[in-house]
């Protein structure tokens, strides 16, 4: 879908443009859920139901944008302030449709 041109040349630079839906948004999805954990690509794999050899190539386009970070064979999710407001935007979404608004029985 085309963009107006404004938008182009007037739009943040360091916005973080991940569609949702895709791998890549599923990934830093999972993993922004579990910031206080490293994975790796099996378990990514196992736990999004990205299919293993997607994995791999995603989240390598991801660590060129800085958005995840790995060290040996473990993944996680970068230290950046647009994925701070990610996580909190996403962990906004998730609680507003989980909640309870007819009250327990």
């Amino acid at each position: 879908m085309p963009i107006s041109i404004d938008r182009f040349e007037d739009g943040p630079e360091d916005a973080l443009d991940i569609t949702q839906g895709t791998q890549p948004h599923r990934i830093l999805q999972f993993l922004a859920e579990h910031s206080d954990e490293a994975f790796t690509q099996t378990e990514i794999h196992e736990r999004t139901g990205i299919k293993r050899g997607s994995v791999g190539a995603v989240l390598s386009r991801l660590e060129t944008r800085d958005l995840v970070r790995h060290r040996g064979r473990y993944w996680a999710i970068a230290e950046d302030d647009r994925l701070a407001s990610y996580a909190t935007q996403h962990a906004a979404s998730s609680a507003s449709t989980t909640d309870d608004y007819y009250g327990e029985e």
